[in-house]
Parts: structure tokens; C-alpha cells; sequence
């Protein structure tokens, strides 16, 4: 397992270099969308319109900060569980989204659009949103402001830490790890 600094925008020469376990910096912009903004991404893509940034070469994380108290950029910005946006990814990816982040385990129908695009799925720690938070250097929201925490916002981060949980290649952390632990 390296540790390995990405730098956005997040191209296929880089996805096919990470491997299921690596850890990873990232540093650079990268947008928060949940499953309502999932939703709209996808209503705005089924009707033709542009949406509110550009996917190709784009990590989205999920998630949904809390408030900035005085003096914060943003407040605790922990993972969201990833399997709520698996119905909208496979649109996502294939306009070359090429990073994920979250928590959680994905379906194998995510996992193939994921093998088929070149792209990378990135777990972040659970209950470490305040640590995580620190990375962010700004945040400004830029679309769909009436979902208030749900927004999609454009983040600054700096050395944001994240580890390789599914590859390009399909090989999941989640079963490589679980695997060692079965009785044979």
C-alpha cells in the first residue's frame, strides 16, 4: 500500500495507476453531491440541460457538512454511506466522472460502469469528519442552495485523506481485507 498524492483534475493515467488499498492525498477541487443532487444531476442530464460543473475528470465526495461555526471554512464534513447515490452513478461516470468518495460498499452495477470508464471509488473515514474538515481550505455552494447541507459546493482541499476502496480494475478492498478473515 503506497501513499499517493492525486492532484485534480483527475485523469484516466492516474486512475489506472491506483490500486484497491492504496492510500491517497488529494489536493485540488473536487464537488459534494449527495442523493437528492444525485437526483437532479441525473433529471438535468435525462432533459438535455448543462449541469452545474464539470464532471469529466471530477472526484464528487458525498457528503453533507454541517454548519461552519466562527472562523471555519465549513463544519465537520464526514462520508456519506455511498450505496444512496449507486442508482444515479452509472450516468455520472459515463460523462467521465472518474472519483467517488464515501463509505460503504457498491453495487456491481456501479463496479462494472466503474471498470468500463476508467474510474475509481475512494472510502473516507467514518467519524473522522471534524479531521477531514481541516482539509478543506474553502467551500462555496453552486448549485441546488435549497437543499441547504445538501447543495452541491465547490471544495478547496488540501492533502484530503482517502484510501483506494475499489479500483478501475474492480478489485474491492472490502474483499480483499474480508477475505483473509474466512475459515477455509
Amino acid at each position: 500500500m503506497d501513499n499517493i498524492t492525486i492532484t485534480t483534475p483527475f485523469g484516466v493515467s492516474k486512475v489506472d495507476e491506483l490500486k484497491a488499498g492504496d492510500r491517497v492525498y488529494i489536493s485540488g477541487t473536487i464537488y459534494t453531491a449527495r442523493d437528492a443532487a444525485h437526483k437532479r444531476l441525473v433529471e438535468a442530464i435525462d432533459n438535455g440541460k448543462e449541469l452545474p460543473f464539470d464532471v469529466k475528470d471530477s472526484i464528487i465526495y458525498y457528503v453533507g457538512p454541517c454548519p461552519a461555526k466562527p472562523n471555519q471554512v465549513i463544519g465537520s464534513a464526514g462520508p456519506t454511506t455511498s450505496y444512496r447515490m449507486d442508482a444515479y452513478s452509472n450516468k455520472l461516470l459515463s460523462l467521465g466522472l472518474k472519483g467517488m468518495i464515501g463509505k460503504g460498499k457498491r453495487s456491481k452495477e456501479v463496479i462494472d460502469s466503474m471498470i468500463e470508464n476508467k474510474a475509481v471509488y475512494f472510502a473516507a473515514i467514518g467519524g473522522a469528519g471534524a479531521l477531514i474538515s481541516d482539509c478543506i481550505k474553502s467551500s462555496e455552494i453552486i448549485a441546488y442552495e435549497d437543499l441547504k447541507t445538501e447543495a452541491i459546493r465547490k471544495l478547496e482541499v488540501e492533502r484530503f485523506p482517502a484510501i483506494v476502496a475499489i479500483d478501475s480494475q474492480g478489485n474491492s478492498l472490502y474483499d480483499i481485507e474480508v477475505s483473509k478473515y474466512m475459515i477455509k
